[in-house]
């Protein structure tokens, strides 16, 4: 009887296993190659629309072994028009490695992570695909601040992520050297396009850039941002097949002061390369 009795409670620990946290499914078997199997982006805090909604992912990993990350730019004023974008390609096998750490790390556990007292601070998401969907993490302030304040689950639970976070992003020393290949720019099937109304600048010393006649679709397009009412001066429209080659190749020698006329008015531009999963404006932060 006492084995029995030792038996059930052993099932039972396994099955719901440690109080306060919800564990999330095991990493998928399989990988189909359009889909976003992993990723890790980082938005939100006190910036301006636009910037907020063409913030790009810091790593996005698909079913095919494709790793899209964003690349470093110049530190010069005004920045490049075009952020650069990277994809490089790892094997099934380590796709899967990487989405077994982002499930040992526990994204997609329902964890008390606290908030660090920063004001204004972004929010790190950790998405991964398992058997049961993709499961997401929010972190506020990762690795900003002090954590002093907090609980030690709770700065157990941060530090765990937080050392996911730099060994996705650091993938030559997670995974090996030879286990991904050379970087090669990222070429988007869909851009996203999003438009404000251009304002020459007041400062004496710098001067506004020549305006480039706009090869793309109209400009400003449609409302953009949650709720989209909100903003209306921040607009977006997504140009595809050769457009997106036309757009690209006036945007090489332009900055992100330039102003492009379309319709008779001058726009202030930020280029969002669409990634494979996504399609439209609406996917957009």
């Amino acid at each position: 009887m006492k084995s029995l009795r030792l038996l059930i409670v052993t099932a039972l620990l396994a099955a719901g296993g440690c109080a306060g946290e919800s564990s999330p499914s095991a990493p998928t078997a399989s990988f189909p190659p359009g889909e976003m199997v992993l990723q890790v982006s980082v938005g939100g805090g006190f910036v301006p629309v636009a910037v907020a909604v063409t913030e790009l992912p810091t790593l996005s990993v698909y079913g095919d072994g494709r790793v899209i990350t964003t690349g470093p730019v110049p530190a010069i004023y005004p920045g490049p028009a075009l952020p650069n974008v990277q994809v490089r390609h790892i094997s099934q096998a380590d796709i899967a490695k990487l989405t077994k750490l982002a499930v040992d790390a526990g994204v997609g556990m329902d964890r008390d992570l606290g908030m660090p007292n920063v004001a204004d601070a972004p929010t790190t998401e950790i998405t991964v695909r398992t058997a049961a969907g993709l499961q997401r993490t929010s972190a506020p302030a990762l690795g900003i601040g002090s954590t002093d304040e907090l609980t030690e689950p709770q700065r157990a639970a941060r530090e765990q992520l937080q050392r996911l976070v730099e060994d996705l992003t650091d993938l030559p020393k997670t995974l090996g050297a030879s286990a991904i290949d050379q970087s090669a720019a990222y070429v988007p099937t869909v851009l996203a396009v999003v438009a404000m109304p251009w304002q020459p600048t007041d400062d004496p010393v710098l001067k506004d850039p020549s305006a480039v006649a706009w090869p793309g679709p109209a400009l400003p397009g449609e409302p953009v941002g949650e709720p989209a009412g909100d903003h209306p001066d921040v607009r977006c429209v997504t140009a595809t097949g050769a457009q997106v080659t036309e757009i690209l190749a006036a945007a090489g020698s332009a900055n992100a002061r330039t102003p492009w006329t379309s319709g008779g008015s001058s726009w202030s531009v930020s280029f969002r390369p669409l990634l494979p999963h996504e399609s439209s404006c609406a996917d957009l932060g």
